[in-house]
């Protein structure tokens, strides 16, 4: 079980399982991301790519070695400042 556990959204539920540590958008995964001096890997919600399902098993560790994975989807507007 990863942070996506106590999410509202129905996407984010359905990777409350899933072995990559999912942080949902927010001031934790931030914090984090700076603390471990590591980039982010935004997931905006695109849920079928079958590879993603095919693999995560293989492609959790790596991704937590070089990423800090957030997932995001909301009714709420996506801002990023340019």
């Amino acid at each position: 079980m990863n942070r996506l556990s106590e999410e509202t959204s129905a996407y984010l539920l359905a990777h409350a399982d899933n072995p990559v540590n999912w942080y949902p958008w927010g001031d934790e995964a931030f914090a984090a991301a700076e603390s471990e001096n590591k980039p982010i890997f935004l997931s905006t919600g695109y849920s079928s790519c079958h590879w993603c399902h095919v693999m995560e098993d293989r492609c959790s560790s790596i991704m937590a070695a070089i990423f800090l994975p957030m997932a995001f989807r909301s009714a709420r507007t996506l801002t990023i400042c340019t």
